[in-house]
């Protein structure tokens, strides 16, 4: 199965999301992802004016394991399983603060911090949604707050533990890392929710207590941070609040940190490529030595018509050469991929990913993806006017399951594949991004009205997996000050 996600990143970058989700029951799961640019032709977008080295510039992605999924009240409750896990690392580092005892430690710390906050993600999302009634919100708001003073009581009652003399202080500030983001996380999603539920002023009354609970618990999380010395955010301190979102982003990327897999990339095909263009050469060199051996024995040596011929068949081996390179390059082009990978889980090889792009034609573009992307056009004529080049960038991922299972210490669902493309280059030969256009008003006057000027780039993203094929459609707006939106087209 595959889930995507897309979403703007920032002003000049989008970021799609892809969850490859490999079956349990099955050893080898082979994903295949195209994306589909379908670029204005007035932005000069092509293969002279974009190469591959550009795009490749432009694009950053990252491998991970798929978060383990807990609802927020098990993480503790129940079984408790991520909980007992960092409970068992925490008491084996008292007993025998070895190298291993300290890395299963850190590493409990990170996974018990990064499933908190997917949780506490998931819940605050669901408690949002528009899915959800309104009555039901105080009731789901309550079980939010008090999962998550669970998870904040458990781990911090392992404080004792920790602050051992056995242990150094260096590794007692992996503790301090976990506990500052899980509370970072608590801020965050409680005060999403706060802001929620105050805006609802049609739910005013029916809110009012779940407003309030929320209010002292995020006070009381305040209080604490102030307490061990964690940094808040304060009004009208810049240089304060400047190295709290500094200390965030690397708190986050700590914590991510052993989710993020190993890809170190390398040139697809290299070898047959080198053979194609020793052919190319071959080629062009047996052309140029028949001709010299033909009209040598015509004209013999040292003749003014055999020195023509001889620099006439120089010039012709080199286009040749040339255009036997181009021929082969479309060869390679088709059947391998510009780059691939190992994908690495702490040194051992659980799958493998290639990628590629290209500048195609209409004519190649398969009939089922032209149909999704000429649907529902803006307007009608613009079946008549639209002349667009077609980027496209593939994907083919091969997860081993066996292997993700083995070197895994929980149960994970597969692999996201997240992809950030940087539109600059795409905004360099836009208009103004406003544009002034007079107006009559009502009194006769005329009014200059400036109006944004945008483009259109549509992706269609396509998915396979087994004999599954998906299709989704995005419609990004730009301007030259960068993105303006992005929004899923629905197909019919």
């Amino acid at each position: 199965m595959i889930e995507v996600n897309t979403r703007i990143h920032d002003k000049f970058s989008i970021e799609f999301k892809t969850s490859f989700v490999a079956r349990r029951k099955v050893k080898d799961n082979d994903f295949s992802a195209y994306m589909w640019f379908f670029i204005p032709h007035n932005l000069d977008i092509n293969r002279e004016t974009y190469p591959k080295s550009r795009f490749y510039q432009d694009i950053k992605s990252y491998v991970r394991v798929i978060t383990p999924k807990f609802l927020l009240q098990d993480i503790v409750g129940g079984s408790g399983i991520p909980f007992t896990n960092l409970k068992a690392a925490f008491q084996d580092l008292a007993s025998s603060p070895t190298r291993s005892a300290t890395k299963e430690y850190e590493y409990q710390v990170k996974m018990f911090s990064a499933i908190t906050h997917s949780a506490a993600r998931n819940g605050c999302y669901n408690l949002m949604g528009s899915h959800i009634l309104p009555e039901v919100v105080p009731t789901l708001c309550a079980q939010y707050l008090q999962a998550f003073d669970e998870v904040l009581r458990a781990f911090r009652s392992l404080r004792t533990i920790v602050y051992q003399p056995t242990i150094a202080d260096s590794i007692r500030n992996y503790f301090r890392y976990g506990d500052e983001f899980i509370s970072n996380m608590f801020k965050l999603y409680t005060t999403l929710i706060l802001d929620f539920m105050q805006k609802d002023a049609e739910h005013r009354e029916l809110f009012a207590a779940s407003i309030k609970r929320l209010q002292t618990e995020i006070s009381r999380e305040n209080a604490y941070r102030d307490k061990v010395g964690y940094v808040n955010l304060k009004e009208n301190d810049a240089k304060n609040n400047r190295y709290l979102i500094y200390r965030s982003g690397v708190l986050k990327k700590y914590v991510d940190s052993d989710l993020y897999l190993n890809v170190p990339k390398k040139k697809d095909g290299k070898l047959v490529e080198q053979l194609y263009l020793g052919i190319a050469a071959g080629l062009a060199m047996m052309f140029a030595t028949v001709v010299s051996f033909f009209f040598q024995q015509k004209f013999g040596n040292f003749t003014l018509p055999f020195f023509i011929v001889l620099v006439i068949s120089y010039m012709i081996k080199d286009r040749i050469k040339e255009l036997s390179r181009y021929y082969f390059a479309h060869r390679i082009g088709n059947k391998y991929f510009d780059n691939k990978a190992e994908i690495l889980l702490n040194e051992d090889r659980i799958g493998t990913i290639k990628e590629g792009m290209d500048f195609i034609t209409h004519k190649k573009v398969p009939e089922e993806v032209k149909r999704v992307r000429y649907s529902k056009r803006l307007m009608e004529v613009e079946n008549r006017v639209t002349d667009e080049k077609v980027m496209l960038y593939r994907m083919a991922l091969h997860i081993d399951r066996v292997k993700l299972n083995n070197l895994s210490h929980y149960e994970t669902a597969g692999i996201n594949d997240i992809i950030r493309f940087n539109v600059n280059n795409l905004l360099q030969k836009m208009d103004n991004p406003k544009v002034n256009i007079r107006h009559m008003n009502d009194d006769g006057t005329v009014v200059i009205i400036p109006c944004d000027k945008i483009y259109y780039v549509n992706i269609v993203l396509q998915f396979r997996y087994e004999s599954n094929t998906t299709l989704r459609r995005f419609r990004v707006t730009l301007t030259r000050n960068g993105i303006e939106s992005i929004n899923e087209v629905e197909i019919d």
